[in-house]
């Protein structure tokens, strides 16, 4: 079993910042990929940001240049860096991991953690 835990979110006034973090925590897991989603009110979730096979970030396109996706290997550690935020981007945003446990692909989410962004 893995846990993933979000931490960092918060109301914030529009053009400011903050910064997400996800921990994942457990034991016999590698992890394959990570990755951040968000779902704003009567919304689907969407994509933010997520580490594709090849290794690189794709970033949705209303994110580009304002959000950084990171990750710390040796704490099993990712992190959104979130800039000139928008009234737009409030939403929960959600944490996702891959990860291989015994040979076996499993895929897990964080509880989410709320951002507001107040115009």
């Amino acid at each position: 079993q893995v846990q993933l835990v979000e931490s960092g979110g918060g109301l914030v006034q529009a053009g400011g910042s903050l910064r997400l973090s996800c921990a994942a925590s457990g034991s016999g897991f590698s992890i394959n990929s990570m990755g951040w989603y968000r779902q704003a009110p009567g919304k689907q979730r969407e994509l933010v940001a997520d580490e594709t096979i090849a290794g690189t970030i794709k970033y949705a396109e209303v994110v580009k240049g304002r959000f950084t996706f990171s990750r710390n290997n040796a704490n099993n550690t990712v992190y959104l860096g979130m800039n000139s935020l928008k009234p737009e981007d409030t939403a929960v945003y959600y944490c996702r991991a891959t990860v291989t446990i015994r040979a076996l692909q499993y895929q897990y989410w964080g509880q989410g953690t709320q951002v507001t962004v107040s115009s």
